[in-house]
């Protein structure tokens, strides 16, 4: 089954990607993976994406994504792909035990952030937990939030947090942060924020109907547990580029992000191209995910042109 255009993950990336090569006349698979819609189908109100000026629930705008891709031709597959052979062109990708062969592939596998592996974060996730402090931070308007973390990424969120929050609690394991001196600096002396040392969330208090109501936090000294009240939870421990079935062929940054051409969405291999998170590592919005798409799609057309 070989195509002109493979699409490897979906999203804003994958789906806009998905858009642009089937509007021109590529006819693209787009294999949706484990998770169809990216991490917007875990969210709930998307308040910043332009053209929702009342916001949209995040599986209905990833909804309205696939739609309008498939309006033009693409083949949405709700299938995983297990393998990836990138040496020769066409190339070939696996769906289980299913070869298909493309001209040119498209990764855009996103990432994910990580957790703290709790039953009840998992279960709130998009309810009052959060992993995008910039996504999310406005409807934290004059309430109490936690941030989970100690490095710049937790003192980045946390600093944000501020505009919108009337507390930022970071809560974090150790005795001293892992963050830079001057991104620590920053965060300590802001009168917002202050800091539970020394401690992790053992269990996150709440129900979808009304949302995070607080946390119990466990001192890792000597096991001992409070009960904090606050409003949302915001991960800031990373996230993971979902890259390692390419690691083989496709260079990779020192965390596993595919590395582009600047400004591009060229990776190492003419032909495959990479967009969305699993290229990005800064911004991580919705909105950067699609524009990157639409660049994967655009050199993806013009390589097939200037190859066939």
């Amino acid at each position: 089954m070989n195509r002109k255009v493979i699409i490897i993950g979906s999203g804003p990336a994958g789906l806009t990607a998905a858009t642009y090569t089937a509007r021109a006349n590529l006819k693209p698979i787009v294999f949706e993976g484990m998770q169809p819609g990216g991490q917007l189908t875990i969210t709930t109100d998307v308040e910043n994406y332009p053209g929702f000026p009342e916001g949209i629930m995040g599986p209905e705008l990833m909804d309205r994504f696939r739609a309008q891709a498939q309006r033009f031709g693409a083949e949405c597959v709700m299938k995983q792909v297990t393998k990836v052979d990138f040496s020769e062109r066409p190339y070939q990708v696996w769906v289980g035990d299913t070869l298909y062969t493309g001209e040119a592939v498209i990764i855009s596998t996103g990432a994910s952030a990580k957790t703290m592996g709790l039953d009840s974060e998992m279960e709130l996730m998009g309810y009052g937990v959060s992993a995008c402090a910039t996504c999310d931070g406005f409807f934290y308007r004059d309430k109490k939030v936690l941030v989970v973390g100690g490095g710049d990424s937790a003192m980045e969120e946390a600093t944000f947090l501020t505009k919108f929050a009337s507390e930022v609690w970071l809560v974090h394991r150790r005795d001293e942060f892992r963050a830079s001196k001057i991104m620590a600096k920053k965060a300590l002396e802001n009168p917002k924020i202050h800091v539970h040392w020394n401690s992790v969330i053992d269990r996150i208090l709440g129900t979808r109907e009304t949302g995070v109501t607080g946390a119990i936090l466990k001192d890792t000294k000597n096991g001992s547990t409070r009960e904090e009240i606050c409003d949302g939870i915001f991960l800031a421990i990373g996230h993971r580029p979902n890259t390692d079935l390419f690691k083989e062929y496709i260079d990779l940054d020192s965390k596993g992000y595919i590395q582009t051409l600047e400004g591009r969405s060229l990776t190492n291999i003419p032909g495959v191209f990479a967009c969305g998170d699993a290229q990005d590592h800064i911004y991580r919005q919705a909105i950067t995910a699609a524009g990157s798409g639409c660049m994967a799609a655009i050199d993806a057309e013009r390589f097939l042109e200037s190859h066939d």
